[in-house]
């Protein structure tokens, strides 16, 4: 007999973290946890676990209007927001304690513009009960290193992830940047200094021109690609970055994110090596995906002849 859909387990571990499905909502595509209660029908039980948006040291305004632009053929969308957030101490006394109903994990997002920066905001989550992990945005420009992004050079990934590290217990994500031209290295230096997962890719550097005006359209000139036009490129990273993640015994789990719109796009990563992953940009045009999403991964389980989605991670069979 068949095994049935609902009979088919698709909970994960990530580092230690659990999680009831393998959906995690990425950073910046859902406020600080509470954006889609006004959304009608939205339905939270589907998420293993959400991210919270990028979070500083002191608020952010963020950058110019316009922000985001639509790419052709609505593959993908370009954004730049720039971190506008209320600030670390807000969100940790203000926000983060009205999530204490919801079922499912919740993972702050830290970045900075100095390792300083990382390690404080990092211990202002760390002493959060509700937080269950964090994750650490390295794509921010190093105000030290002029302006060069962590997330590009192995030696600056290995230190701001060494000094967040010390500063905090728990589950410690590192989010890598799909622009590093050694994202290999990246990822050793950053498991090396103590990371416990991985999660890639963010978006890819892009650029929106109207052409009539002779001017970017974007207030900030340049953001950052997502969306379905990324995923190719995407799933080449994490292909990349599994064969790292695999060289420690256990390996290293990943969460694959970057252009997943549906359950064959998730599966096509955990296949490819991820233990989990994110979705953002498909939100923004389906808010019933998350459910799904989980729906057509049980299908997919079935149809493959598996009972459990752990069964499966990491299994691409390469030409």
């Amino acid at each position: 007999m068949a095994t049935r859909p609902e009979r088919v387990n698709i909970s994960v571990e990530v580092a230690g973290l659990k999680l009831k499905t393998p959906l995690i909502v990425a950073s910046g595509t859902f406020g600080f946890g509470r954006d889609f209660e006004r959304v009608e029908r939205f339905d939270y039980g589907p998420i293993g676990a959400l991210v919270l948006k990028g979070t500083t040291l002191e608020p952010r305004l963020g950058n110019p209007r316009p922000r985001i632009v639509e790419t052709a053929g609505g593959a993908g969308l370009i954004n730049s927001i720039g971190l506008e957030n209320p600030g670390v101490r807000k969100v940790v006394k203000e926000l983060v304690p009205r999530l204490r109903g919801l079922k499912t994990k919740v993972i702050a997002n830290v970045a900075g513009s100095t390792v300083e920066e990382y390690a404080e905001v990092a211990s202002h989550f760390d002493g959060s009960g509700r937080i269950d992990a964090i994750e650490l945005n390295i794509s921010c420009p190093n105000v030290n290193k002029g302006g060069a992004q962590f997330g590009v050079d192995p030696a600056m990934c290995g230190e701001v992830v060494g000094a967040v590290r010390k500063r905090t217990s728990k589950t410690l994500i590192i989010k890598l940047s799909p622009n590093a031209s050694d994202i290999k290295g990246v990822a050793r230096a950053c498991i090396e200094s103590g990371a416990d997962a991985l999660s890639l890719s963010n978006t890819v550097s892009a650029m929106a021109v109207d052409a009539r005006r002779r001017r970017p359209i974007l207030g900030n000139n340049v953001g950052g690609l997502s969306g379905p036009a990324i995923k190719p490129i995407a799933l080449y990273k994490l292909h990349e970055v599994y064969q790292v993640a695999r060289e420690r015994k256990p390996a290293v789990p990943l969460i694959g994110m970057g252009g997943i719109a549906m359950a064959l796009d998730a599966m096509e990563f955990i296949v490819t090596g991820a233990t989990a992953f994110q979705v953002g940009t498909v939100l923004f045009w389906n808010n019933r995906c998350c459910s799904e999403i989980v729906d057509g991964l049980k299908a997919l389980l079935v149809e493959m002849g598996e009972k459990d989605i752990n069964n499966v991670v990491g299994t691409l069979k390469l030409n």
